[in-house]
């Protein structure tokens, strides 16, 4: 496991939530990213598959310098490479692949790859994931399913996404998870809708307030 992996780790288990942004047009996904920001999150994910998503990475990196701005939906090395080069500082993929996985720890960067069943996660974590991700935690029971998998997979750092709510965050992490992955759960669409981004701000400070209150 390289530094950089377990310096990302010890920072999810220390702030717990990941705000991930998946946005059509950049001017709001930038907009979104700051406002999650000024309310007190400290790791942001921007996908893949999102506006221009490099050129939001580069300019949030730059924005937001306090901030730790990864990329997400990365699904082979060339999506990778542009990613890095980008400047996204951790890798999110829905997927186990053993080769990104060892490209990824190759130039030092943490990545954290999708899988659902014990052995999806155990083979991501003996390929050298810095965490696995568990999605779509909605499909498995949610808190039941985490709950059941620390009993053989306890030293498996997980981070639960896909249906996760302000009100089951807090106990997915009593569970065992180690930080959880929301969306639109800090965001709404109407919000969005309204650029009401203050209102996004605040509603995350009363999310992660509440979160950290209770760890």
């Amino acid at each position: 496991m390289n530094n950089n992996s377990e310096k990302w780790r010890e920072l999810v288990k220390k702030e717990r939530a990941i705000a991930v942004i998946r946005s059509p047009q950049f001017s709001v996904g930038l907009a979104i990213a700051k406002a999650v920001a000024e309310g007190g999150i400290k790791i942001i994910e921007i996908t893949w598959n999102s506006d221009k998503p490099g050129e939001l990475i580069t300019k949030l990196r730059n924005k937001l310098p306090e901030i730790n701005i990864g990329v997400g939906t990365i699904l082979n090395h060339y999506q990778l490479k542009e990613a890095i080069d980008c400047g996204a500082q951790f890798i999110f993929c829905p997927h186990v692949n053993q080769e990104l996985i060892k490209t990824a720890n190759t130039v030092n960067i943490p990545i954290i790859p999708g899988a659902l069943t014990p052995t999806e996660i155990v083979t991501a974590w003996q390929a050298g994931a810095t965490c696995v991700k568990v999605f779509p935690i909605s499909a498995m029971g949610g808190v039941s399913y985490i709950k059941s998998l620390q009993g053989p997979l306890g030293e498996i750092p997980l981070i639960p996404t896909g249906g996760v709510t302000a009100d089951n965050a807090r106990e997915l992490i009593e569970a065992g998870a180690c930080g959880v992955g929301l969306s639109s759960e800090l965001f709404p669409k109407d919000m969005v809708a309204g650029e009401n981004w203050q209102a996004i701000a605040e509603r995350t400070a009363t999310f992660k307030q509440s979160l950290l209150l209770k760890s």
